[in-house]
């Protein structure tokens, strides 16, 4: 085995594949460059942790459970002008993750709220973050079921080691009391410590209603409503106005 040989199996050895297979390419423009051993040292390592950081994205991404990939690019402002480009921009700088702060979208079906939750947690992904994905009846189901599921007790574990839980389409469906205090659990769980997106086509004097429980309705919104970035969102179904039809 040549030195070259040797060296790659011990980078693999240490689980530098990136670095290893890439070695014989390093060494050549060290050579072409006059670079100096630190300069290929750098060279080499940059490529291993560029490598290993993508692959750390695209787990959380797939962690993350998104129902569909859409990015703050493709959403159209122009369309729905009742939020504001320049703040969901902002948002997407992901500070207010780091304060444990949330956000609520509200709005009648088809205005996009469901697009700018998945976007901005698109977004946390590629800034590192670990993300959380899940739909009400879905979350409901898993703690119901959690002492006796082994899948509803691993996503739960896997929400509760998220730096960010988007709670899609809360309020489409009642739930029952005891469903109201199992979810009010998890919301004093979170709270202060890990953001929430959450996206309702309810207002907030509705929530009673669909909880069953006004006490649980008023602790529930007091823990989101504490540090939070509401946006009423307005206008008519973009899914509707773009429909695609069978006959041209």
């Amino acid at each position: 085995m040549n030195l070259l040989s040797s060296v790659q199996e011990q980078l693999c050895r240490l689980s530098m594949k990136h670095a290893s297979k890439e070695l014989e390419g390093i060494l050549e423009n060290a050579q072409h460059h006059d670079w100096t051993p630190l300069q290929t040292l750098q060279a080499l390592l940059a490529i291993e942790l560029e490598n290993r950081q993508d692959s750390g994205r695209l787990r959380r991404l797939k962690a993350a459970n998104f129902p569909f990939h859409k990015t703050l690019e493709d959403f159209d402002f122009g369309f729905q002008n009742s939020v504001s480009k320049r703040q969901i921009q902002q948002l997407a700088e992901m500070a207010w993750l780091e304060g444990a702060y949330n956000i609520m979208f509200l709005g009648p079906p088809g205005v996009g709220k469901t697009h700018l939750a998945v976007a901005l947690g698109i977004a946390a992904v590629n800034a590192g973050y670990r993300v959380y994905f899940t739909q009400m009846d879905q979350l409901v189901q898993f703690l119901k079921t959690e002492t006796i599921s082994r899948r509803s007790k691993q996503q739960l574990r896997a929400l509760y080691n998220a730096n960010l839980v988007i709670l899609d389409e809360v309020g489409f469906q009642p739930i029952s009391r005891q469903e109201a205090n199992l979810l009010f659990g998890l919301i004093n769980r979170l709270y202060q410590q890990t953001s929430v997106i959450l996206t309702s086509n309810k207002g907030f004097e509705e929530w009673g209603e669909f909880l069953g429980d006004p006490v649980i309705t008023a602790a529930m919104l007091d823990r989101l409503m504490h540090k939070c970035e509401l946006f009423n969102m307005t206008g008519d179904s973009y899914r509707l106005k773009h429909r695609e039809s069978i006959f041209q």
